[in-house]
């Protein structure tokens, strides 16, 4: 029987006009987005899956009636949509993506890692103790913001101290646009209060250091305990690695949820803007300085250092955008350093190879 793929395409500027519950695909979260970059046939011929975990040697991929395993593809990463080429699964092609979490990869290596993509909501986890951290979480904080992913600020542990507000006056400081939920992880209160970003079709990631409670959140939303969790350390509040790979979990009726494992390193690279989003105070505060090259240090006319003066600024938040704006130039030049020889010595390999076969014509003849 030939599939119905209508339900997979745009419905249309008025939503179709027709109430339905939501498809299979729909559920993962396929919308117009992807649909609008492929064609009724090549649907029909390539059926669009989901990555849902990423192992060292294959994906696995889940779409309406699909769940199995294929080979690793090339800069795939969790949350990916592919259309999969059930004969050749090597050569299924990734779709755009609507966002991606990306960082540089921890250590002294240049590279890009990729932490998920099309990601709706990011709840950026830290707890009410000796682990919470402001420049911790306006990196993450920004690295959202660069991917256009709604940001929220989940604060855990609340249940354990009567420092609270103090907790929640930090983190509202940070940026006006992001939202500040206090929770305890255990039991019924992250299904309600992080309802309105758990919607059917929508897809969010739990990101934060170890041991702050991605994964009891995580475990609370699905409904389960079939993700394994760990105490923190008493003496500093530090938590070991518990999750080991990110991963979708369905909930019932409800939204997907990545669990990621915590990062001990967040280097960000591309994230210019995103940084600007977070610090826009300060971004908005330079563009007034009498020099468009300000260091907002010594010179005179620095709008910034004014405000500083006037108590309208914390020095320490001048300290960490200049620290986050010094670090994503240094990598994002040390990227493209790297682009730019990988494509000198994928020219070299060009010319030369092209050298060899004007030889052998020339031998032949």
């Amino acid at each position: 029987m030939k599939r119905d793929y209508s339900s997979f395409l745009p419905l249309g500027p008025n939503g179709g006009g027709t109430d339905r519950s939501a498809s299979p695909l729909e559920a993962l979260g396929w919308r117009p987005f992807f649909s609008q970059q492929i064609s009724m046939d090549a649907l029909a011929e390539r059926p669009p899956v989901r990555i849902v975990e990423v192992h060292r040697s294959a994906l696995q991929v889940v779409g309406d009636g699909i769940d199995e395993r294929i080979p690793p593809l090339p800069d795939a990463t969790v949350g990916d949509w592919v259309l999969l080429d059930r004969a050749h699964p090597g050569s299924s092609r990734v779709l755009d993506r609507n966002s991606l979490i990306k960082r540089r990869a921890a250590g002294t290596g240049r590279h890009i890692q990729l932490i998920a993509a099309n990601i709706d909501t990011v709840f950026v986890v830290s707890s009410c103790n000796a682990d919470f951290n402001v420049a911790r979480l306006e990196r993450y904080i920004a690295l959202a913001f660069e991917a256009a992913i709604t940001p929220v600020i989940v604060l855990t542990k609340a249940d354990l101290t009567a420092a609270v507000p103090d907790y929640v006056d930090q983190a509202r400081a940070i940026s006006d646009l992001v939202p500040v939920v206090t929770l305890d992880a255990r039991g019924e209160e992250p299904e309600a209060k992080l309802a309105d970003w758990c919607r059917s079709g929508e897809t969010v990631a739990f990101l934060g250091s170890s041991g702050v409670g991605k994964s009891t959140l995580t475990n609370a939303l699905v409904g389960t305990q079939s993700i394994a969790t760990q105490a923190i350390r008493e003496d500093d509040a530090k938590g070991r690695h518990t999750t080991t790979r990110r991963q979708l979990h369905r909930v019932p009726g409800g939204c997907l949820v990545l669990d990621t494992p915590g990062m001990r390193e967040l280097q960000l690279t591309d994230a210019a803007s995103g940084i600007d989003d977070v610090f826009a105070d300060l971004h908005h505060l330079s563009t007034l300085c009498r020099f468009n090259d300000c260091r907002h240090d010594t010179e005179p006319g620095c709008a910034v250092r004014e405000a500083i003066a006037r108590g309208d600024i914390d020095e320490a938040r001048l300290r960490r955008w200049r620290k986050l704006l010094a670090e994503e130039a240094f990598n994002a030049a040390s990227l493209a350093e790297r682009r730019s020889r990988d494509r000198a010595f994928g020219k070299m390999v060009r010319t030369v190879m092209k050298q060899k076969t004007a030889r052998r014509w020339r031998t032949d003849e």
